[in-house]
């Protein structure tokens, strides 16, 4: 990995000389009949709606639950009074180009790039709003309170003292270890395609091939690389339409760092990954190294509403040219192993956009994926889930409110009804509701959070009534 940290930053330098050269329902009989009951309680219906508020939301943490990792149906979303939506507002610009809708600075412009860290984010200086969504989650009793990692040594395996690191109360990715909630499976016979570190020079020649063999993938991108190297970036997301989700602002070992670092490396990756995609908010992340844990994981959930992706084959692409590393004979080796054996349970496949060497691994084991007649699907879209919170993927309309769940669901996780019990909880800030712009940090005094959290809209009150009345009566009759 020691090796893969030194490309990242050979690509860095490499850069900076170039850039310094440079310059549908059905209507019955028995509706009707229950409508024409239901008519004459419309007024008093409205009248209530105007003062009704939801009660308090509540939801348990998923964590070591066989069923708490829950969403709510696809069509459910979070209602345009919801605080959510203030806090990812944005001032408006005179922005006229396709890379940079209204409210946006152009990618690449000098002022979208004075708005992100250029390195490890401190997290001291991180929006308000983040460190309120972190402290009501801690508080709420929703991050477990666990001891950090501990690495003896550069890129060593973090330990937790005298804890088991695959026990119920770390359980540790590093170790293999699964939280409910998360994903490390793709369905039986599905391949689901993703790419870690970019985006970098390399990644040019690997989004040409995808874009040739009209592929898509998820592309867990790194929000300095995202920074530097903005052009690959709008490649992956304009020219292929892929999906891009989170791998953290610098790639550190998560577990080691405190809950605050934790928000930082994903709020100003999902923050770039924001302003850079026209509003999409990220609804993934895969933790470098794959250390994650239930704090971690929390955290991501709880405060930002992203869903952790793991893997269950691992190509260690990233170690060619290493001593005692993989080759690309032995990938491919491996591919014909995994690619030739079970269908279930499927593939998610560790690859990286990292060298030249590891596009070409993906590019010489992809004949085989199709032989084999594995369905290669983009990570983010298993089991015809949303790639981000807030939209379908990265061509369909950025809706103005955060869906919790996709079209069909998270890809994972089971149906449960939209009921008050699996509403986003306070902590959670309607799923990344913490996000802020970073040209326009405004957050909302907690007074206007908790009533913007108990408020429904009028409208959606005087449906839950009558829909109530119309269950009251039916039962009667």
């Amino acid at each position: 990995m020691a090796r893969a940290r030194e490309r990242r930053e050979e690509w860095k330098v490499t850069d900076a000389v170039l850039w310094t050269a440079q310059g549908s329902g059905k209507w019955g009989s028995g509706d009707a009949i229950s409508a024409l009951l239901v008519l004459p309680l419309l007024s008093l219906a409205s009248a209530s709606a105007v003062n009704h508020r939801a009660p308090e939301a509540k939801q348990e943490h998923d964590i070591g639950c066989s069923d708490a990792s829950r969403t709510l149906p696809g069509t459910w979303y979070q209602p345009l009074d919801h605080f959510a939506h203030s806090l990812f507002r944005r001032q408006t610009t005179n922005a006229t180009n396709s890379t940079s809708p209204a409210g946006f600075p152009p990618v690449g412009s000098p002022t979208w790039t004075a708005a992100y860290p250029s390195d490890t984010p401190d997290s001291t200086k991180m929006p308000q709003a983040w460190k309120d969504a972190l402290n009501a989650a801690v508080q709420a009793g929703k991050i477990p309170n666990i001891p950090l990692g501990h690495q003896t040594s550069s890129g060593s395996n973090p330990t937790y003292g005298s804890l088991d690191p695959n026990g119920p109360e770390v359980c540790s990715g590093t170790y293999q270890c699964r939280i409910p909630g998360q994903i490390w499976d793709a369905p039986a016979g599905t391949l689901g395609l993703s790419f870690d570190d970019g985006p970098l020079p390399p990644s040019d020649r690997l989004y040409a091939f995808l874009k040739q063999n009209n592929l898509h993938a998820t592309h867990f991108f790194i929000g300095e690389n995202i920074l530097q190297y903005w052009k690959e970036f709008l490649l992956a997301f304009e020219t292929n339409q892929d999906d891009i989700a989170v791998h953290t602002y610098t790639h550190p070992y998560m577990t080691t760092l405190s809950n605050e670092d934790v928000v930082a490396q994903l709020g100003w990756t999902m923050q770039i990954i924001y302003d850079s995609t026209g509003g999409r908010l990220a609804g993934y992340w895969r933790p470098p190294y794959g250390d994650t844990d239930t704090r971690v994981t929390a955290i991501a959930k709880e405060v930002f509403g992203l869903t952790t992706v793991v893997w269950n084959q691992d190509t260690e692409d990233w170690s060619i040219g290493e001593a005692h590393g993989t080759t690309p004979a032995a990938i491919q080796k491996n591919f014909q192993t995994w690619l030739a054996g079970p269908k279930s349970p499927g593939l998610i496949i560790l690859e990286h956009e990292l060298m030249n060497s590891t596009v070409q691994a993906f590019m010489d084991g992809f004949p085989l994926m199709t032989q084999n007649n594995w369905s290669i699907v983009s990570v983010a879209q298993l089991n015809n889930s949303n790639a981000y919170q807030n939209s379908k993927n990265s061509t369909n309309p950025v809706l103005s409110a955060v869906l919790t769940a996709g079209g069909g669901n998270r890809a994972g996780l089971p149906t449960a009804p939209p009921t008050s019990s699996v509403l986003p909880s306070t902590s959670s800030a309607a799923q990344v509701s913490a996000l802020t712009s970073a040209s326009s940090t405004q957050s909302l005094s907690g007074a206007q959070r908790n009533a913007a959290r108990e408020m429904r809209s009028p409208m959606q009150a005087m449906f839950a009534v009558i829909a109530g009345l119309c269950v009251s009566l039916f039962v009667r009759l």
